[in-house]
C-alpha cells in the first residue's frame, strides 16, 4: 500500500473558495480562524496523519482486534500510541467550547482534519468520530452538572464516547427498544443489550462514556418513550478520575467485511445490579437528544466517503504511474498503464467524484457553523438550519455511494493485482462498504430527504438551494469557463431538479410513490448540487489571477468531466421520478 499524502492545497481551496469558510468565519465571529491559521492547522494535521496514523492502517486490517479472557478489547500494535499522541497534541478539542477545554474553532475547520484521519486509517478514525458526536450531544442536552463531570475529559481525548441505539430485535426501527432504565436516587440503573456498538470497548483511553437509549418503567410505547443516558465504563470518583468499574461490558466482537481494526461490540448493561447511568436531557425525549449526535455522525460518515475515495484514488494513481504494460496509443514501447485511455477514464471518474464529494461535504459543514452562530439574525440562522437539514442526507447518502464506485474502480485500475490483498486496494473497497449502511442506511436518508426535508416544508429548503444555483445557469460568469454545450447541460440538470421537486410535492402524500422514488430523488439532488459546486470551484480557480499554475486548468478539466460524464446520470433519475418508478410500484405483483 502506498503512503498517504493529504491533499492540503485541494482541501484549503475547497474549504475557502467552494464552501465559503472565510466569509463564514468573519460573519460568525471566528476572528482567530485566519487563512494563515487554517493553513498551519491543515499542514500539521497532514503531517500527523501521514506519519503517525497512516502506518497503523495495514497492520490494523491484517490483525484486527480481539477480546481477551477478561472481556477487554486489545487493539492492534500502534493504535494506542497513535491515539495518545492525538489526544496530547490537542486534536480532539479543535471545535469545542473553551469553557470545557476546547479551542473554540469552527466545526467546519475540524472537517478537513477529520478527513485526513479517516483517509489515513478509517477504522482508527471511527473512535474520535463517535467521541466528538457524543461531546456534541452532551454539550447541547446535558445538565450543567453532567457537563462539568464528563466534558473536560472527553474534549481532551482522555475519555472517548459511543452511541448505543441498536438491539438484536430492533435495528433502524428504534420503537422496539427493550433496554430498561430504573430510577435509583439521582441516577438510573440500566439493564439490556446493544449490538453494533462501534468502539464500545478498547484500550486506547482510560474511560469510555456510552450514550445509551433505554426505556423508563412508565414510558409510553414506541419512540416517544425512549430516554438517553450517559453510562461510563468507570464511574468518576470524587476527584473526577475513573473510579469503580460500572456494570457494563463488551461480551463479543463482530467479525466484519471491513474496518477490521474497529471493535464493533455487543454490549451488555446490568448483568448484575444494573449499570449506573445519568439522564441526558428530559425523560422520554432521548431520541431527540440522540439525533444531535446522529446528525453530526451522518455528516462525518459522508466525510468518510470522501476520505476513503481520496485514499483509493491516490493508490490507484501511484500504481498506474509505475505499472508498465502494453503500448499506449501514441507511445513508443512499453508504457505506464496510466497512458492507456481506459485507465485514464477510470482515474478521471475517481478524481472527479472525490473532488465533488469533498465540495458537498465541506459546504454542508460550513452551513452548520452559520446555523449555530448566535450573533446572526434569527432569519439567517433559520435559513442555514434548513440548508443543513437538506444537505445532511445528501452528504451522507451521495458521498458514501460514490465511495463504492471509486474504491471499486481503484481495484479495477490494478487489474488482477487489485484482487490480491497484498496490494492494499481491496481494503479500501471492503472498508467503504459499511458507509451506506450505518448511521441510517441510505434508503433511510432518501426517505428523510423526500419526506421531512422536502414535502414537510413544501420544498422551501430545496427552492432556496436552487435559487443559489441560478446565478450559475446560462450566465456569462459560467460561460467564461464552460463551452456553450456544457453550460446547457448544467442548466438542464438544474431544471431536472426543479421538475423532480415539483413532481415530489404534487405526489408527496402517496407513501408508496415517495418510497419508490426517494433514492432517485436523493441521487438527483446530490448530483446536481455537486455539479453546481464543481462549477463554482472552476470559476473561483479561473478568477484567481495569482495562480498561474496548472491548478486552475485541472479544476476546469474535472468540472468539464463531471458535466460530461456524471451529470447525465440525472436524466435516468428524473425519468424514474416522473414515472413514479412503475417497475418498483409493481413489485408486489412480481413473483421472486
Amino acid at each position: 500500500m502506498t503512503a498517504f499524502r493529504a491533499p492540503t492545497r485541494e482541501m484549503m481551496f475547497t474549504l475557502q473558495q467552494v464552501a465559503g469558510f472565510s466569509e463564514m468565519a468573519k460573519a460568525c465571529g471566528y476572528e482567530d480562524a485566519s487563512e494563515d491559521v487554517v493553513a498551519a492547522i491543515l499542514e500539521e494535521a497532514a503531517r500527523f496523519a501521514s506519519s503517525v496514523i497512516a502506518p497503523t492502517n495495514v497492520i490494523g486490517d491484517q490483525t484486527g482486534v480481539r477480546l481477551d479472557p477478561d472481556l477487554n478489547v486489545v487493539t492492534p500494535a500502534g493504535f494506542r500510541d497513535a491515539y495518545q499522541q492525538y489526544a496530547e497534541s490537542g486534536w480532539a478539542s479543535l471545535q469545542f467550547d473553551p469553557e470545557f477545554g476546547g479551542q473554540g474553532l469552527p466545526f467546519s475547520l475540524a472537517i478537513p482534519v477529520q478527513e485526513m484521519w479517516h483517509a489515513a486509517n478509517m477504522a482508527w478514525g471511527l473512535c474520535p468520530l463517535l467521541s466528538q458526536g457524543a461531546v456534541e450531544a452532551l454539550s447541547e442536552k446535558g445538565s450543567d452538572q453532567l457537563k462539568q463531570l464528563l466534558l473536560p475529559k472527553m474534549i481532551s481525548g482522555q475519555w472517548t464516547g459511543t452511541m448505543n441505539l441498536t438491539e438484536p430485535q430492533s435495528g433502524s426501527d428504534l420503537s422496539g427498544i427493550r433496554t430498561q432504565a430504573r430510577p435509583d436516587g439521582d441516577v438510573y440503573r440500566i439493564k439490556g443489550q446493544k449490538i453494533f456498538i462501534t468502539w464500545g470497548e478498547h484500550d486506547m483511553a482510560e474511560n469510555i462514556i456510552h450514550l445509551v437509549l433505554a426505556r423508563l418503567p412508565d414510558a409510553p410505547p414506541g419512540v416517544k418513550g425512549i430516554s438517553l443516558f450517559a453510562v461510563p465504563k468507570y464511574l468518576p470518583d470524587a476527584s473526577g478520575e475513573p473510579g469503580e468499574r460500572n456494570d457494563c461490558q463488551a461480551v463479543s466482537l463482530e467479525h466484519k467485511l471491513g474496518i477490521h481494526a474497529s471493535p464493533t461490540c455487543v454490549m451488555s448493561y446490568g448483568d448484575n445490579e444494573g449499570a449506573i447511568g445519568y439522564l441526558v436531557g428530559e425523560e422520554n425525549r432521548g431520541l431527540a437528544c440522540m439525533f444531535t449526535m446522529m446528525n453530526n455522525a451522518r455528516l462525518t460518515v459522508g466525510l468518510q466517503g470522501v476520505s476513503i475515495s481520496e485514499r483509493a484514488y491516490q493508490q490507484a494513481r501511484d500504481y498506474t504511474l509505475e505499472r508498465t504494460q502494453g503500448t499506449a496509443p501514441g507511445e513508443q514501447g512499453v508504457s505506464p498503464i496510466i497512458k492507456h485511455p481506459d485507465v485514464r477514464r477510470m482515474l478521471m471518474i475517481m478524481k472527479t467524484l472525490t473532488e465533488a464529494a469533498r465540495g458537498l461535504a465541506y459546504t454542508g459543514c460550513v452551513a452548520v457553523d452559520y446555523a449555530n452562530a448566535e450573533n446572526l439574525p434569527d432569519d439567517i440562522r433559520a435559513r442555514y438550519k434548513r440548508r443543513v437539514d437538506l444537505l445532511t442526507p445528501l452528504v451522507k447518502g451521495w458521498c458514501t455511494e460514490i465511495a463504492q464506485e471509486v474504491t471499486s474502480l481503484g481495484i479495477q485500475c490494478y487489474g488482477g493485482m487489485g484482487f490480491i490483498e497484498e496490494t492494499g486496494a481491496a481494503q479500501h473497497y471492503r472498508d467503504a462498504r459499511i458507509l451506506p449502511i450505518y448511521e441510517g442506511t441510505n434508503g433511510i436518508q432518501a426517505l428523510d430527504l423526500i419526506g421531512r426535508k422536502t414535502v414537510r416544508d413544501q420544498g422551501q429548503a430545496m427552492a432556496e438551494l436552487i435559487e443559489d444555483m441560478r446565478p450559475f445557469t446560462g450566465s456569462l460568469q459560467s460561460n467564461c469557463v464552460l463551452t456553450a454545450e456544457r453550460q446547457a447541460k448544467f442548466d438542464q440538470a438544474v431544471a431536472f431538479l426543479e421538475d423532480a421537486t415539483r413532481v415530489v410535492l404534487e405526489r408527496g402524500n402517496d407513501d408508496q410513490f415517495t418510497g419508490a422514488v426517494a433514492f432517485d430523488y436523493l441521487m438527483l439532488s446530490s448530483t446536481v448540487t455537486a455539479g453546481w459546486l464543481m462549477l463554482k470551484a472552476a470559476i473561483a480557480a479561473a478568477n484567481d489571477l495569482t495562480d498561474q499554475s496548472t491548478f486552475a486548468a485541472n479544476k476546469l478539466t474535472t468540472t468539464s468531466f463531471f458535466i460530461d460524464h456524471i451529470l447525465p446520470r440525472c436524466s435516468s433519475h428524473l425519468s424514474a421520478i416522473r414515472s413514479g418508478d412503475d417497475a418498483i410500484m409493481a413489485l408486489p405483483e412480481i413473483e421472486f
